[in-house]
């Protein structure tokens, strides 16, 4: 039996370094390994999307200053023109469509315009005064001159 006794002890050994070892296999988490460090994903579903922040601007008063109608307007985009279609009916301003030239996606405001971004925020404020997107600085101010471009056109 005393023979025995050094493999027993080396097999408990490796038993326990096994259990051991076992305890770390859990759910792989990141950051300071505690497990409270939430994924990506976890994170992202708790941020609020930016694209749903409310306009901070305020309303401009449409005070019968322009005339009711359809009007086009241009302004300098990152890559190229963007045109805005502005319909003014009763004072309401709304926005009939946005176009661009050369934008490409995910430079400047490309997803802001094709979402539709820029023309809520427009009719939000009922003018040109909206809040610069992060990152498209250069497309927010294009979208800028095309509205004050095409208010130009409507005014009385």
């Amino acid at each position: 039996m005393e023979r025995n006794a050094p493999a027993a002890a080396l097999c408990i050994a490796l038993a326990s370094s096994c259990m051991t070892l076992a305890g770390c296999g859990g759910a792989a988490t990141e950051g300071t390994g505690n497990g409270e460090a939430a994924s990506a994903e976890q994170l992202a579903m708790t941020l609020q999307d930016p694209w749903d922040a409310p306009n901070s601007v305020q309303r401009m008063f449409m005070d019968g200053s322009y005339a009711d109608g359809t009007y086009t307007g241009t302004g300098q985009g990152m890559d190229g023109a963007i045109r805005v279609t502005l319909r003014i009916d009763g004072g309401r301003l709304s926005v009939v469509s946005m176009t661009q030239d050369g934008e490409s996606q995910g430079r400047g405001g490309y997803e802001a315009i094709r979402d539709g971004v820029y023309a809520q925020r427009i009719e939000d404020a009922q003018g040109p005064e909206v809040d610069v997107i992060s990152g498209a600085t250069v497309t927010t101010e294009g979208v800028i001159q095309a509205v004050n471009d095409a208010l130009a056109q409507a005014r009385r």
